[in-house]
């Protein structure tokens, strides 16, 4: 009877053990995993901020901002486009 209950309990103690290793071994993939994703986000460049538009007081044209000809308090897309021409 000892012969059993020492058998069963190596069993056990061997099945126990390797699915704590199994366990971990899961754990650590998830982790190199998580790891992972986080470099490439970190890796990534930062998003580009859309630039204000601004519409042309001549023909109505949208425009970036960074264009604008400023001519009599109003925008304009070009100088050909201002009061003065």
């Amino acid at each position: 009877m000892t012969r059993i209950l020492f058998w069963v309990a190596l069993v056990f103690l061997v099945v126990a053990a390797v699915r704590a290793k199994l366990r971990a071994n899961i754990r650590r993939q998830q982790q190199e995993q998580f790891q992972a994703q986080a470099r490439q986000q970190a890796a990534r460049p930062p998003a580009v901020t859309a630039e204000p538009m601004l519409c042309c007081a001549h023909c109505g044209v949208y425009y970036p901002a960074s264009e604008n000809v400023p001519a009599g308090g109003r925008d304009y897309c070009s100088a050909a486009h201002t009061p003065a021409h």
